[in-house]
């Protein structure tokens, strides 16, 4: 697949008004697929892809195999790309989506075998121009807990000793 096409099917799928923000897409999921990969994986895949799209599995990241969850890699994905987790959500669902229609159906299996299960929902795509189902897409960023979870009484945080001093 060309870099045009491969941009064109990003910003058509993830509903994207321009190619500036295809290629943002493109370049913030890839920079961080390519971090989550381990050893020569990133080279492998971006042999079958054009060289403007390629660039994004190069180093110093690729290849360090970071061990991170899928609401990690959504999160990534929205840092990097600038945008809402929500819409990083889309966007990476996107570009995987293309992502496995411009490589070999074997490149694919290998990526596949280096993540975990979450992650690896990410590659399932059933039909051509259909998006991967993800189950418990984030939409937002984790969130601490609040006090009231941690068992802790709201009302009387300290004991009132603690509270009075003379």
């Amino acid at each position: 697949m060309k870099y045009d096409e491969f941009i064109a099917k990003v910003e058509r799928r993830a509903n994207l008004n321009s190619r500036v923000e295809a290629e943002r897409a493109v370049g913030a999921t890839l920079e961080t697929l390519a971090e989550r990969l381990a050893g020569g994986e990133p080279k492998d895949l971006a042999a079958q892809l054009p060289p403007e799209i390629a660039i994004y599995l190069q180093p110093p990241l690729a290849g360090v195999g970071a061990p991170f969850t899928l609401a990690e890699f959504f999160r990534l994905v929205s840092e990097r790309e600038g945008v809402p987790l929500s819409e990083a959500s889309l966007h990476a669902r996107a570009v995987i989506a293309v992502l496995c229609e411009a490589v070999s159906m074997g490149e694919i299996e290998n990526v596949r075998a280096q993540l975990p299960e979450d992650l690896r929902q990410l590659f399932m795509v059933e039909n051509e121009g259909d998006l991967p189902e993800v189950k418990n897409i984030p939409t937002q960023g984790t969130q601490p807990p609040l006090v009231s979870d941690m068992g802790v009484d709201v009302d009387q945080p300290f004991p009132p000793s603690k509270l009075y001093t003379e």
